[in-house]
């Protein structure tokens, strides 16, 4: 792992901005909320965001409506909420790490993560799976042909800058080869298509293969993690690290983001729902059990502070593969010494 700097609040003191919120009124919304998923059903972002709406409806006494509005990487349905009056009933539901970066790589403008309250639930790690038929029976075959064939190797994943797309870019950095990307509307496809033989590799989220590995339609050959990972009722699947050991890793939190400008009622409200309520769920719980995941709820500035690694890992990572349209220094991660020293204005 890389070293990094916590970083540090402009304009807004941590304490003071969780003392206003704290001190609002409570919110009682009068209509259902929208909650956008810009993936595909049956992605990783889908699956989680439908266990958790119900816990937060029922403690809203409102509808919480998943909705799915898929396109550019996860940027469409961003910018819909964005885009939306500020009046707490409109949210979106990613990986933090995509809100934080649509400016670096292009896909949005002017945003990065301090536009979002930041509600985590769980955290995801990225499986390298073939078909069940395939010809490799191990990462370390499959690396010998990426390297020796390159884009002959086709990857199905849900985009460049989803959770799939950068671990196959991250993974091609590391290890120096090519690869043929076919991209899909959400890492559930992907996964679906892979085990189908529309492509020879996935990299999506484990949590998006686990029911295909565990059907014995898609072979696991290493997680992207520097410990192996236990699925109920499948065999281990070993560590990225046992061939690539400097492989720069670090989780993959996924939650639901309200935009910042807020009325400070609509935050305090659902700080309060996450921390009885969502940190609380046993139904998020035995679903990151069954799935690969890892139960990690948090929110605010602590989820603020856990989500800073894996921004600076695919802010840089995207400067390195040339991916990069904006300088990431433009949202303080200085790339040159992996440090994060502050937020833009």
């Amino acid at each position: 792992m890389k070293a990094f700097v916590r970083p540090t609040l402009v304009g807004c003191a941590a304490m003071l901005c969780a003392a206003g919120a704290a001190n609002a009124q409570e919110w009682q919304p009068d209509r259902p909320i929208n909650l956008i998923v810009p993936w595909g059903a049956g992605g990783s972002t889908d699956q989680v965001t439908r266990v958790t709406a119900p816990i937060i409806s029922e403690a809203l006494g409102v509808e919480v409506v998943v909705v799915n509005q898929p396109g550019a990487s996860g940027a469409i349905g961003t910018q819909e909420v964005l885009n939306a009056p500020a009046d707490g009933y409109t949210w979106t539901a990613n990986a933090i790490a995509n809100n934080a970066t649509y400016a670096i790589t292009g896909l949005l403008e002017d945003t990065d993560i301090d536009d979002w309250h930041i509600y985590l639930s769980v955290a995801n790690v990225p499986v390298v799976s073939v078909p069940a038929d395939s010809e490799f029976e191990d990462f370390g075959q499959l690396l010998d042909a990426f390297q020796e064939r390159g884009q002959e190797i086709t990857v199905a994943t849900a985009g460049i800058t989803s959770s799939g797309g950068t671990a196959i870019a991250a993974l091609g950095a590391e290890g120096d080869f090519d690869y043929n990307m076919i991209t899909y509307d959400g890492g559930g496809p992907a996964a679906i298509a892979t085990a189908s033989g529309e492509a020879m590799v996935t990299t999506q989220l484990a949590v998006e293969q686990t029911e295909l590995i565990r059907g014995g339609r898609l072979r696991a050959l290493a997680v992207l993690s520097d410990e192996p990972l236990t699925i109920d009722g499948v065999d281990p699947i070993p560590p990225i690290t046992e061939w690539i050991p400097d492989m720069p890793l670090a989780p993959d939190y996924f939650g639901i983001f309200i935009p910042s400008d807020v009325p400070d009622e609509v935050k305090a409200t659902m700080d309060r729902i996450w921390e009885e309520d969502v940190m609380n769920s046993e139904e998020i719980r035995t679903y990151a059990e069954n799935f690969g995941a890892v139960f990690a709820p948090s929110y605010g500035e602590e989820a603020r502070e856990r989500a800073m690694p894996v921004v600076i890992l695919e802010a840089c990572g995207a400067v390195d593969r040339n991916e990069a349209v904006t300088d990431p220094s433009t949202i303080g991660i200085d790339c040159e010494t992996m440090t994060e020293t502050g937020t833009a204005e």
